[in-house]
């Protein structure tokens, strides 16, 4: 006996396994393994079903539209109220900022920035199944923006003749009618982005931002980075001409002061980056920063220096408006591309942290939220929300738990709207600037991603260079358009590629077998590739044959008939005959109606591979049966199936195949008959081969010279899982 009572014995070989079973066809494992059917409801069943409403349902689906009734009745005060305040107190200082800087690339005046920070809160407050997202202006989305608004309401649309004291005529800018306009234009593009959101979500496709690649929202990122800070380097050096044509007037105040808050806010942001495990709290440098408001006001950089400052923050709210539907119709496609990169924007950062805190994140309630809180939004004077990393890190780091800590951070822009706005007043809009442009690192860092990405897949690396130089050049709309259009046509691409490489496959062919594996769908823009594979694996044009033996099949038959040729059960008696070298050039055109014979078996013998009665050339066939192995192809369309259709008349057709969807479209296809049925089908190419190997022998035993002839070849497919 052996340590612990076992007996002694010849341990397993753990180093392979055996596996002993019957040849599996598709029919024979279905019904050894019963599959359970799916009932399809009655249109009666779903009516009751859906219009049916207990309390229960009504609750659930009450829930599933406000997200607050299954997080709130489970919120722990003791434990996250304290976190929830302090991260939302401090969430709301870097939000009041921000919204006044990003307000400079909706190019509206900076007051509507707060409005902009501060109403999406309520209401994504309620809708929002994110409970770390901080809601607000993200500097990419208001640069769209900020591109309808300059686009609709330039400067040269509001000059007017003013008459000084000398009696000259001077052209003047009318502001207070230029930045009432833009905000109209900026709030209806919001509340049109709203529409658009709404829709999304009821229609819930939100699969929609699974097309925007992390290669092109990477390059369009960047892209539109590099724009932002274009647009902010000119308010740094104080002027609107060509930054470096007047370089020479720039206001040296706004200059330093720019420059000096571009640097303390780049090193601040990378000491928070390199020691982020150490520092329990992001630093807010946005918000230390205002102390430039301080020194702004106490040196009067205005009047000495004529320093640009914010000057105006109107106390208040504006009371609601309407839309101006009129321009609708000038703004649906940048509306489209703006609300698509928010929401994708916004659901990309969600994930991130939904991750990281293990709970669930529903995309269409999302687009439903985003679209809810624009149009609410849009009502009153803003500018489309999404959220901006920096914030949302913020929020999460000073240790918000919910989104209980975003509705605090609107109180504190609410507090900034109605009473310290105008502590703001003297903020120079140099430094405001500097914070959008020092908000921008993460997004040029990205530029260090192309060269991995190049080593990686050099596809993935064009469409980020693509799309980036495409967003440049052409603006962000149409950059983005150009990029998405670019990314499917390179999925398109490495279809057909890969489909025209062929595979190697780690299988010993049985000699007579060849298989052919396949590892993408096959549909109408690479049927060719299909048809190329089979002739090049094969070695040969399988029509070409089947019409030569055709032909050559018709002129042994008239010879019979006429006495020349006569057909024993041991094949065809004749003292002439002509060599038949394979795939000797033929230049003889096939005859169409040589070829008009019956479909019915011929009762006669002929072994194809020998010297045949005929002058016709027949090319030799090495290879009696294929094998198609389409494992990774995970659909078929309609003309991939009529062209298997139109194989199927030169071949004997056996195919293994456990894919439901590729069952269903052969038999909507038509393409089971007498000859294909699903019992032929088998669940592996080993289960194939075995197969073959079982025919060819028993075929061999009764025939092992000749070949009857039928006007149906051998064809195995085997389609596996």
């Amino acid at each position: 006996m052996a340590a612990g009572g076992r007996q002694a014995g010849p341990s397993p070989d753990l180093g392979r396994y055996v596996v002993s079973r019957p040849i599996y066809s598709e029919a024979a494992f279905q019904e050894e393994n019963e599959k359970r059917a799916r009932l399809q409801p009655t249109l009666r069943e779903l009516l009751v079903f859906f219009g049916s409403c207990s309390r229960k349902k009504a609750f659930q689906i009450t829930k599933s539209f406000l997200p607050i009734l299954e997080w709130l009745p489970k919120y722990r005060v003791k434990e996250w109220l304290v976190s929830d305040i302090i991260s939302g107190v401090s969430t709301g200082l870097v939000a009041t900022l921000q919204g006044l800087a990003f307000a400079l690339l909706v190019a509206v005046p900076l007051g509507y920035g707060l409005y902009s920070a501060f109403f999406p809160l309520l209401t994504y407050f309620f809708l929002g199944t994110s409970r770390h997202l901080s809601v607000g202006p993200f500097p990419v989305v208001s640069l769209m923006v900020g591109s309808v608004v300059l686009s609709m309401a330039p400067d040269d649309k509001f000059y007017i003749m003013s008459s000084n004291a000398t009696g000259l005529n001077k052209t003047l800018i009318d502001t207070v009618s230029r930045d009432a306009q833009r905000v109209v234009i900026a709030s209806t593009l919001t509340f049109l982005v709203g529409i658009i959101q709404l829709v999304f979500g009821a229609l819930q496709i939100g699969f929609i931002v699974r097309y925007l690649a992390d290669p092109l929202v990477g390059g369009f990122t960047t892209a539109a980075a590099f724009q932002v800070f274009v647009s902010q380097l000119k308010i740094v050096l104080n002027t609107l001409i060509e930054i470096f044509q007047r370089i020479g007037t720039t206001n040296i105040a706004d200059l330093i002061a720019g420059l000096l808050t571009i640097f303390i806010c780049m090193v601040v942001k990378e000491i928070n980056d390199r020691f982020k495990h150490k520092i329990p709290v992001p630093i807010p440098i946005e918000v230390i920063v205002v102390i430039a408001t301080g020194i702004s006001y106490a040196a009067d950089l205005e009047k000495k220096y004529n320093a640009g400052i914010v000057k105006t923050i109107p106390r208040g709210f504006l009371p609601p408006e309407p839309p101006a539907v009129s321009m609708f119709s000038e703004m649906i496609a940048p509306a489209f591309s703006t609300a698509v990169v928010a929401y994708a924007i916004a659901v990309s950062v969600a994930k991130v942290y939904a991750t990281k805190h293990d709970y669930p994140i529903d995309g269409n309630q999302e687009f439903i939220a985003y679209g809810i809180s624009n149009v609410f939004a849009g009502a009153f004077s803003c500018f489309v929300s999404t959220t901006a990393l920096s914030r949302t890190a913020v929020q999460e780091s000073t240790g918000g738990k919910t989104q209980v800590a975003s509705l605090i951070s609107a109180g504190i822009v609410l507090i900034a709207i109605v009473a310290l706005g105008k502590l703001l007043e003297p903020l120079q809009k140099s430094v405001l600037a500097a914070v959008v442009i020092a908000n921008l690192k993460g997004m040029f860092m990205q530029v260090f991603d192309v060269p991995r990405l190049w080593r990686q897949n050099k596809a993935d690396a064009l469409i980020w260079i693509f799309t980036c130089v495409a967003s440049i050049i052409l603006g962000l709309d149409l950059g983005l358009l150009a990029g998405l259009v670019f990314g499917l046509l390179t999925v398109v691409l490495r279809v057909q590629l890969k489909f025209r490489k062929k595979e190697k496959i780690y299988v010993v062919e049985p000699e007579g077998v060849k298989i052919l594996r396949f590892s993408s769908p096959i549909f109408y823009a690479n049927i060719d590739g299909l048809k190329s594979s089979l002739k090049s694996t094969v070695g040969f044009d399988a029509i070409r044959v089947h019409n030569k033996r055709l032909k050559a099949l018709r002129m042994i038959q008239k010879l019979i008939k006429k006495g020349k040729l006569k057909a024993t059960k041991n094949g065809i008696i004749s003292d002439s005959g002509t060599t038949n070298e394979a795939f000797e050039s033929d230049e003889d055109l096939d005859d169409p109606e040589d070829l008009k014979i019956p479909t019915k078996e011929v009762e006669i013998q002929v072994d194809w591979n020998s010297e045949l009665p005929v002058k016709v050339n027949v090319p030799r066939v090495p290879i009696h049966s294929l094998i198609f192995d389409f494992g990774g192809v995970s659909f078929l369309d309609v003309v991939a199936v009529r062209t298997m259709r139109m194989v199927k008349p030169f071949f004997f057709f056996c195919a293994v195949l456990v894919i439901d969807n590729i069952i269903r479209k052969l038999e909507q296809c038509g393409f089971f008959d007498d000859n294909i049925r699903k019992d032929m089908f088998f669940l592996t190419v080993h289960d194939a081969v075995l197969y073959i190997q079982h025919e060819m022998m028993h075929r061999d035993i009764q025939d092992p010279i000749f070949e009857k002839v039928r006007t149906i070849y051998y064809l195995f497919f085997c389609i596996i899982h």
